[in-house]
């Protein structure tokens, strides 16, 4: 493996796991009201496009931090969903 393959999966690795404090922080607490449903989605769909960009340029560590980035993004979305609704339910 050479140094630029290394140094994109340390770097996808470290912005894909800044997402797991927030995403353990949310399941905890049961509460994701301080996270926008507008900022998820866009960035969603920007990791989205950063994900067909590592496919059509074949380059692993984006296309490996980019699904684990959406995945972690897909689990934030439910649980926001999730807790908000049940939140409403109780008022």
């Amino acid at each position: 493996m050479d140094l630029t393959t290394t140094l994109g999966l340390i770097a996808g690795f470290l912005t894909t796991a800044s997402f797991l404090p927030q995403v353990w922080r949310t399941w905890t607490t049961h509460s994701a009201r301080d996270i926008s449903y507008g900022m998820l989605l866009l960035f969603l769909i920007g990791i989205g496009l950063w994900l067909l960009y590592g496919m059509r340029i074949q380059s692993l560590p984006i296309i490996l931090a980019n699904l684990v980035t959406i995945l972690l993004v897909a689990v934030l979305l439910v649980l926001k969903f999730r807790y908000n609704r049940n939140n409403t339910c109780e008022r």
